[in-house]
């Protein structure tokens, strides 16, 4: 009985060292563990109420429950909500692809496959600069 009381308290402590140190929470490890601590805690505490230890079946039961709950909680930080953009105007397109408002659909396609060519993922570009470059193609090749 004693035994199970000093490892409960041995567990707060890490438990509360765990929540100081906000690193660890973040980790799967840490939420893997609580999660075993508290199916330990459970457990123990279910043995000490066949032996009707109500007290401390209580006070683990309570222990168990709270590190349940810590490993539910997700401490990454959450993106922003990105808002939708309106479309792109076709004046954009032809400044982002450097064409003339009289180009035709030969021209926008090789301005779209030369700066293509630069601005791929795959050559060192940005897939942000590589979407704004398929999306002006689209715009004014009306796909």
């Amino acid at each position: 009985m004693g035994y199970i009381i000093l490892g409960g308290l041995a567990l707060l402590v890490l438990v509360t060292a765990g929540r100081a140190s906000r690193p660890m929470r973040v980790r799967r490890e840490w939420r893997f563990l609580s999660s075993a601590g508290a199916i330990a805690a459970f457990l123990a505490a279910a043995l000490l109420v066949l032996r009707e230890a109500w007290l401390p079946a209580l006070l683990i039961a309570g222990f168990g429950l709270s590190l349940a709950v810590a490993s539910r909680i997700d401490t990454r930080p959450r993106r922003a909500p990105v808002a939708p953009r309106e479309p792109m105007s076709r004046e954009e397109a032809r400044a982002i692809l450097g064409v003339g408002p009289e180009a035709s659909a030969a021209e926008i396609k090789a301005a779209y496959t030369r700066l293509m060519r630069l601005a791929h993922p795959d050559k060192g570009g940005t897939s942000g600069l590589a979407a704004q470059l398929n999306a002006a193609r689209d715009r004014l090749l009306g796909k």
